[in-house]
């Protein structure tokens, strides 16, 4: 489909949207949060509420904002800084939305997360259930990472990401992400206006990033996939252009656009195969991986020839092609090490060599998301 038509068919479609604000875009040039942009910023979300546009925004600047307060010269290096200068941001960050919005009679929600908190299935749907009545309520949710707790064992690892779930966890129409670049570039430094397949370009991705963020393009793609794979259109986008909220949901052809998969995933799946972390790995032959891509199947463990990792039965698992790309995640019917004993076998074998009755699959395809290539 072209750009244009898919642009004015489904972004412009889009009744629920999630857009993440980045700290660069935030960040006036002499430091500290821009007051001024953010309440235009505002003035754009409600103008889509008034269309009747549902929207979440995932926010960084929370270091950014508590430089601002301490008078700190750089980002500090140390995480217990960080945390610190976040814990001290965060509320600055939050009076600013909420002296954005004040004019127009909304309230805004703080809601911080740790990966964590999305990979425990019951407070997945404790945090969805949340947003769910925030807007219920009218208010708008502003959604960061709980910086002031958050080390590399839970941390999202960018806001990109963070927006990405939330995304799918809400299953919103469409990702946008304002940055302080007007999109993906290509090697020319032009925008590319339309990308087909995210997994054909991460290798576009620069690798520098701003001086005050997280992430950088790499990120922003990996968001990306993860909000195409589940079947929604995904947008970057200069966060600075006049009015970029408004006219790319009116289908203005600004930022790249990022083409859905053609199936469109359910709930259950979006955990399962693009939200909750693998607890081990599988890797399996050319002949499952066919069964898989190609055909549809469950898993079998005759063609599984690695198990790696500690899991419990319906523990998520990545499994991995011989080169060791990942194609698939699912729920394992066995703990990994009932799987070393019976990988490489056939199901008529496993009552024998387990001595109790056993699934003839190890994941199941309805427990099971096979990835795009």
């Amino acid at each position: 489909m072209p750009s244009t038509e898919l642009r004015q068919t489904v972004l412009a479609t889009a009744k629920r949207v999630v857009i993440k604000l980045g700290t660069q875009v935030l960040t006036a040039k002499q430091g500290g949060l821009d007051l001024d942009y953010i309440w235009d910023l505002a003035g754009q979300i409600v103008a889509l509420r008034n269309q009747g546009i549902e929207v979440t925004v995932v926010s960084s600047g929370a270091i950014g904002a508590g430089r601002g307060v301490l008078n700190l010269p750089k980002r500090p290096a140390d995480v217990a800084q960080q945390q610190a200068v976040a814990a001290i941001g965060q509320r600055q960050l939050m009076t600013c939305y909420h002296q954005a919005f004040l004019p127009h009679k909304l309230h805004v929600a703080q809601i911080l997360l740790t990966r964590g908190d999305l990979d425990d299935r019951v407070r997945y749907l404790n945090f969805r259930n949340s947003i769910g009545q925030v807007h219920q309520y009218g208010a708008i949710p502003i959604i960061n990472e709980n910086d002031s707790v958050a080390v590399d064992e839970i941390r999202f690892g960018d806001n990109d990401m963070l927006a990405a779930l939330v995304c799918n966890a809400l299953r919103a129409d469409a990702l946008i992400i304002l940055s302080s670049v007007a999109g993906l570039l290509d090697e020319n430094n032009q925008r590319v206006d339309l990308v087909q397949n995210v997994h054909d370009v991460m290798n576009m991705a620069r690798a520098e990033k701003s001086k005050l963020g997280t992430g950088g393009m790499k990120t922003k793609l990996q968001a990306m996939r993860l909000v195409t794979d589940a079947g929604e259109i995904a947008v970057i986008a200069h966060g600075r252009e006049p009015q970029i909220l408004p006219r790319l949901l009116a289908g203005d052809k600004l930022g790249t656009i990022f083409v859905p998969a053609t199936k469109k995933l359910d709930s259950r799946r979006r955990w399962i195969g693009l939200t909750r972390r693998p607890v081990g790995n599988l890797t399996i032959d050319d002949g499952a991986v066919r069964a898989l891509q190609q055909r549809g199947k469950s898993l079998l463990a005759s063609g599984i020839t690695a198990v790696e990792g500690t899991f419990a039965r319906g523990g998520v698992v990545a499994v991995l092609d011989p080169a060791g790309n990942e194609i698939a995640r699912g729920l394992s019917n066995y703990a990994d090490d009932e799987l070393r004993r019976i990988m490489g076998q056939k199901s008529a074998q496993f009552e024998k060599i387990l001595g109790h009755q056993a699934y003839d699959e190890v994941i199941h395809r309805d427990n099971m998301v096979v990835l795009r290539a």
